[in-house]
Formats: C-alpha cells, structure tokens, sequence
C-alpha cells in the first residue's frame, strides 16, 4: 500500500502538487487581480481551503472514488456505470441518454484540451523563477520552457518505466517544501490562520461584487487535475489515493497557500511572484529546478493520461484506430500513441510562444477543469439513483454540494473565454465532433452491412451442395458483426473460387469493463463444414491482439496454425452519395477520417506478410 501510495504522488497528484506555482499569484497579479488588502487575502484563502476540501477531500476523494467500474476510473468508465438500456434501473429517455453520452464525449475532449494547455502553464511557471532570481535571465525563460518541452514529448516513444520510478520520491520532497516553506511565513505571520473561517469567504464576494466571482476564476487554478483522481484510480486503487491525499498532499497544499497569504499580509510587493518570493535568496536557485522537474512529473501524468483516454476511445467506437505502442512487457496501462503525443507537443509549444507568460495562459486555464467537473457530478446523480438505487432525495442534496462549487467554478471561468478560454472550448468541440462522427458513421456502416448481408447458413448450405475447392490452412475473415456472411468471404470466393479447409468468422467486440478475464475472452460457434465463428471480447482499457485470440482458439479445439494461416480483411471506400441520415460534410468527414484510419494490422498485431485486403466501394 505503501508503495502504491508513493507511485500515486506523482502521476496523481502531479498537476493539483505544483497548482501552488500560479493559483495565489493569478488571484493579486494576474489578468482580473483584485485589490491585495488583508480582507482579500483572507477571502481567498478561505476559498482555496474550501475548494480543496469540499471538491477534492469530499467529491472526489470520499465520494465519486467509490463510482468504480472493476476498479477503474474516468470518465468513460462513470459512463459505462449507467443502467443499460431496458434493464433494471433504466429510466433514461432516448434524448436523456443521448445528451448524457454526449456530454460524456465532450468532458473527454475538454481533457485534451488540458493535458495541452497543463504542460505548457505548469512549464513556464516554473521556469519564470529564473527571472525572480534575476532580470539578467528572463530573455531566456521562453526558449529554456520550449525546449523542456521538447525534450519532454520526444522521451515518451521510450516509455515512461525509468522515469515513472523516480516520481514518488522526488514529489515527497516537493510536498514536503511546499509544506516547509508555508510554515516558515505561517508561523511569521499566524493571523493568516483567521482564513479558515468561511465567513472571510463570505465577505469577501460581498465587498467585490462581480469582481470577486472574476477572482473565483483564478482560485479554481488551485484543484486543478482533480479528475485524474478518478482516472488514475485503476492504476493505484482508492486506497492509496486516499492515504496520500490526507497523509501529505493536502496538508503540504494547505501550509503553502496559507504561508503565501502570510506572505501577501506582510509583504504585499511579493505579489509578482508569491511563491518564488517565498524562499530565501540562497534557495531559490535550487527551487527553480525542483519546481521544473515537479511541473514535468505533472505534464508526464497528463500527457500518459491522453494516451489512455485516446485507448479508449478507440476500444468503445469514438475514435479510428491508431498505432499503439506498449511500452512495458509487464504493465499493461503503459503506452505510446505517436500521433497522439506529437499533436500534444504542437500544441503545447504554441501555446506558449503565443501567450509568452504564464499569467496570460492562466486565463485560458479552467474551462476544461471545470466543465468536466460539471459532467462528472450529473453523471454521478444518474449513476447512484440508477444503478445503486439511492433514494433521489439524498442523491440529490449530496450532488446539489458538488454543482454549488462547481457550476460556481464553471459559470466564473466562462468569463474568460475573451482571454485565452475559447482555446479549449474550440479544441473539445472539434474534437466532440470528430467523436461524434466516427462512432455515427461507423453505426450507420455497420446498419447498411446488416442489411445487404447474405445470411451465414445459406452460404455454408451452399458450400455444402456444391462442395467448393478447398485448400489446406486457416483462413480468418475479420468482420464488424456477428450475423451474416462477412463482404470479405464472399468477394474472396467470387474472384478466387476456393476456400481454405478451415474458416474463422472473427469478431472483436468493446465490453463496457475496463479488462475481460483471458478465460471470457473468447466465445467459439461451430458453424459446420470447418467454419466457426469466434467472437473476443476486450475491455476499453486494452488493445485487441488477434495472434491471441487464435491461441485461446487452438486450444480449444479449432485448427488455426500461425504458419498456415491467412487474414482477410475489408477495406472501405466511403462515398458520400448515399441515403445515410447524416449531413453531406459528415459523410465527406467521416470518410475522411476512414482513409487516414491506422492500419488494422498495426493495431490487432496482425503479421502483414499473412494478410489480403479486400476492397469495396460503400455509399453512406
């Protein structure tokens, strides 16, 4: 446990660990700073204290980790937590579900539009403590964060097992000084203790008005990456989450922002650059590079998790497929998507040469956060009176707790769409639309398959009568759908007039679990006249590999020698003049999308010397 919890301090609690970098700081001297009185350093305080312990300890900790899916978490798997449809605790309208899928899909491409924008904050936040240490340096802040995040995308293809292990023990020391150098200024200045008061909060909203819930904006910079809470927590279980959240996170969190406020009291020109400001002159060098290397920990774990939730996708239908590249033989979550991790870096890097300062990119920092957040709290209502039959009443009074804050948060830092916050909302809703795209166009090409399907046992009594040539070996038809005769088996039969001996109708199916035993992986039909159809079974956090599933195959009986074996597979050419209920520019972007679709051999490990591809012309 133990060691788990150690692991988790980095990739979890990465980005909300080095929050205290930017958060105090957007609040006094950023875009909308408010007036640095001591009344406003106490009411922001006070809101940072509560945010932390309501929406992180309360929320997410203790609440929305109980919402597991075999110990899985995210977004995707809240999502499959929803009662299916027509069975027991399904009382979702058509339209209701739909929205809420929907909103799923978007709260998932607002994460991208923060595992881009998170790197590129965190990055320049911390290198920007050169320039505190002395103006001499602060040319060189753009080009040092540039090439931090270079260097920082172009290790991933290598895994991130070497580096992964260092984390842990390099974020005990960063909490452990974020704690250390907030007690120094709280025991200086111990009146910033008043903060805990939640009236200072009240106060302070009512002395600024409109202003204030501007600020609100900023002080959301403080729980940022609380949704890998809940992504992460197949990789370490709740458990450990909760033992480093409340055994040193929070309490390292809460001694920094309460010993920046002491700071604040006593010195209001610290301001510029609380944090920094905070050390003395001897450590400050040393705490430029220990807060470098903590907001690189912070964008690996975001960066890993985009690998994760493009996996995702791809497995439940949302996304074409892509080359995945497993980095480890022993641990299954670690993964490469190269065009995943390049269109990242593309848009990390400009984001900073645009925006150039990190107090400028904060204003477009929050959207996505709080959005997701939003989401995450609907969907949790619709899971605990759907599936775990809470009464409505107190499902209802428990997340009424969580919208406060977070509509709150939501409605705030929409106001900063002007400064930088249409950024996200334009990359989650093109990102939305590619989803949404993929997952109709792929429903409508399966429904005009079906449709124009011959059925199997007219094909297989035909090969019977007529007893076609057949060739030793293994032929495998990989097809969409379990019912009718794949397009690929009858184009090879009609231009090529033989069959092999053996003829495997293959299957691949997305499971709403995160990972399917190997013993339900795979379910064999015997068809007759050596056809079987096999159907596997894969969870949405694992990649399919067909060279495995003809091994569970073999061993229960059905002849599919590696050697002797051939893989057909179809290949679709999508013309946009068909009678499909779907827009002329999302025919023409979903067939798009189709051509530049990663090979399926890549992705089901398929040997490429083995395989046929069959091409068809289709009209959606």
């Amino acid at each position: 446990m133990s060691a788990l919890a150690l692991g988790a301090l980095g990739v979890v609690f990465g980005d909300i660990g080095t929050s205290p970098l930017y958060a105090v700081r957007e609040c006094f001297h950023g875009l909308h700073a408010i007036a640095l009185n001591e009344a406003n350093v106490l009411g922001v305080v006070s809101l940072i204290f509560w945010s932390l312990l309501i929406v992180v300890g309360v929320k997410y900790v203790t609440f929305i980790l109980r919402a597991d899916n075999h110990g899985e978490g995210g977004i995707f798997a809240l999502l499959a937590l929803l009662p299916a449809r027509g069975t027991p605790g399904d009382d979702l309208g058509p339209k209701i579900r739909a929205a809420i899928v929907l909103a799923a899909v978007f709260g998932s491409a607002l994460l991208y539009g923060e595992g881009i924008i998170t790197p590129a904050v965190s990055v320049l936040s911390a290198v920007e403590g050169l320039s505190v240490a002395t103006t001499a340096l602060e040319p060189a802040v753009l080009p040092i964060t540039c090439v931090i995040l270079l260097g920082l995308f172009l290790i991933q293809k290598h895994g991130t097992g070497r580096i992964g292990s260092l984390f842990g023990p390099v974020m005990i020391l960063w909490f452990l000084t974020l704690g250390g150098l907030g007690l120094l200024h709280i025991v200086q200045t111990p009146r910033i203790v008043e903060a805990i008061n939640p009236l200072h909060a009240a106060h302070f909203f009512r002395a600024n008005g409109l202003h204030g819930m501007v600020v609100l904006g900023s002080v959301v910079l403080c729980i940022t990456g609380c949704e890998a809470l809940y992504a992460d927590m197949g990789h370490f279980g709740r458990r450990a989450i909760r033992l480093s959240w409340n055994g040193l996170v929070l309490p390292a969190l809460l001694l920094n922002y309460f010993g920046q406020g002491a700071l604040l009291l006593a010195s209001p020109s610290a301001a510029s650059n609380p944090f920094f400001l905070m050390a003395p002159t001897a450590l400050l060098y040393p705490l430029v590079a220990l807060a470098t290397v903590a907001t690189i920990i912070a964008s690996q774990a975001m960066i890993s998790g985009a690998f994760s939730l493009t996996q995702q996708a791809i497995q439940l239908g949302y996304c074409p497929r892509m080359r995945i590249v497993h980095t480890s033989g022993q641990e299954r979550g670690q993964i490469y998507i190269p065009m995943v991790n390049y269109a990242i870096m593309l848009g990390c890097l400009g984001l900073v040469l645009s925006f150039q300062e990190s107090s400028r990119l904060a204003g477009a920092y929050g959207i996505a956060v709080t959005a997701t957040m939003t989401i995450t709290s609907i969907a949790y209502f619709l899971v605990s009176t759907g599936r775990w039959r809470w009464k409505p009443y107190k499902a209802a009074l428990l997340v009424a707790l969580f919208l406060l804050f977070d509509v709150s948060f939501l409605g705030t830092n929409l106001l900063k769409l002007a400064d930088g916050g249409w950024i996200t909302l334009t990359i989650a809703l093109c990102i939305s639309l590619l989803m949404s795209t993929w997952k109709r166009g792929r429903a409508e090409l399966a429904a005009k398959s079906r449709a124009s399907r011959l059925p199997i046992d007219i094909f297989i009594g035909d090969v019977g009568t007529f007893k076609p040539h057949r060739v030793p070996g293994t032929a495998v038809f990989m097809t969409l759908s379990d019912q009718g005769t794949p397009v690929t088996l009858l184009h090879h039969f009609k231009h090529n007039k033989v069959l092999h001996e053996t003829v495997l109708l293959l299957t691949v199916r997305s499971a709403n679990d995160p990972t399917v035993p190997e013993s339900e992986r795979v379910e064999i039909t015997s068809l007759d006249h050596g056809f079987y159809r096999i159907i596997a079974r894969y969870g949405f956090m694992e990649t399919p590999h067909v060279p495995d599933i003809l091994r569970l195959a073999r061993e229960r009986g059905v002849s599919a020698d590696p050697a002797a074996t051939t893989f057909f597979l179809g290949r679709e050419t999508i013309l946009p003049s068909g009678p499909a209920h779907m827009r002329e520019w999302r025919k023409r972007l979903f067939a798009f999308m189709s051509r530049n679709a990663g090979r399926p051999t890549t992705f089901f490990g398929i040997p490429p010397s083995r395989t046929v591809e069959l091409g068809s012309m289709v009209e959606l």
